[in-house]
């Protein structure tokens, strides 16, 4: 209804804000945003491969999804491929 949120049980109607985005943030408090360069903070472990992901791993042109299990970040890691990291492992650079 344009602007405006309206309740279909009540018709109660209010503002629409910015306010209802969602903020991602890093482990350190950084807001995250699409495109930025993080690196992974602890050792990772990968279902399927004998090594994990070391601590200081750069992740480039990361996208911030609504993940499955709190896994809101979407990239692709050199020798790994793409895989989901939860934002509170990974710090921006």
């Amino acid at each position: 209804m344009g602007a405006l949120l309206v309740c279909p049980e009540c018709g109660h109607e209010w503002p629409h804000s910015a306010s209802d985005e969602r903020v991602i943030k890093d482990a350190v408090g950084n807001v995250l945003a699409d495109g930025d360069t993080v690196t992974v903070v602890k050792g990772l472990k990968v279902k399927g491969s004998t090594s994990g992901i070391k601590a200081g791993t750069k992740v480039r042109n990361i996208r911030l999804v609504e993940g499955v299990d709190g896994h809101d970040i979407d990239c692709k890691i050199e020798g790994f491929g793409p895989m989901q990291l939860k934002s509170s492992v990974v710090r921006k650079v």
